[in-house]
């Protein structure tokens, strides 16, 4: 075998590090919570109060996911190299590209990249569609569940029964609302609802795919020789 010549890039930089664990982070978190609002009965959780608690830890969290997002956003057009979404986002050719790096992996000595490859990129791309997807439709259930920011206050004074203050209106209580407007409202936030959960089952699905990669490479390396 002939000499291999090793080089370190630095890549990634602190802010897309600090993006992708505080990502990471929150997503675990708010799986989990999920997962207790879905399984609350199960769980001995009943009551609306218990409910209502629930929803306001997980919305909670989910502020913390959506700024993280916002930020990685602005940082892919003012980080380094890596970080910019031209680096990133599929563009004019790529196709091509991800055929030649198919075609090189299918030969058996597939192309190296310093930061994504083509197949990477695409994943990448996918991700935070998700990720965008699912922070707007779970705000849209933010306000229209629980009535916190940014639609809160809006659903409320929508709802409100004429003559009723909107600072009274709470959640899961129709008293003070108007019925038909109610009425709208849940057939309104039930299709949101819906894409919100199942954008996050797709993206439990590509979190695994993404682990698995990871997980074969530390058992064969801890495997004996």
């Amino acid at each position: 075998m002939g000499n291999v010549t090793f080089s370190e890039h630095k890549v990634w930089d602190l802010p897309t590090r600090i993006f992708h664990w505080v990502n990471f982070i929150s997503v675990i978190s708010l799986i989990f919570i999920a997962l207790i609002m879905m399984y609350k009965n199960e769980l001995g959780i009943a009551g609306v109060d218990a409910k209502i608690a629930l929803k306001e830890i997980h919305v909670t969290v989910g502020y913390i996911f959506v700024l993280n997002l916002v930020w990685r956003l602005v940082w892919g057009f003012v980080g380094n190299k890596y970080a910019r979404w031209r680096n990133i986002l599929p563009g004019r050719g790529f196709v091509k590209t991800v055929q030649g790096y198919l075609n090189s992996v299918t030969d058996g000595s597939p192309q190296q990249y310093v930061g994504h490859n083509p197949l990477g990129r695409l994943a990448v791309s996918a991700i935070i569609l998700l990720l965008i997807v699912i922070s707007l439709t779970g705000l849209t259930r933010a306000g229209t569940d629980i009535y916190y920011p940014p639609f809160g206050s809006f659903v409320k004074g929508y709802i409100a029964e004429q003559g009723v203050a909107p600072e009274a209106i709470a959640p899961y209580d129709p008293k003070g609302t108007d019925e038909t407007k109610m009425k709208f409202l849940k057939a309104f936030k039930s299709p949101i609802g819906k894409l919100h959960k199942y954008f996050a089952y797709t993206l439990m699905f590509i979190i695994v795919i993404h682990t698995l990669p990871a997980m074969e490479s530390e058992a064969k390396a801890g495997s004996p020789r």
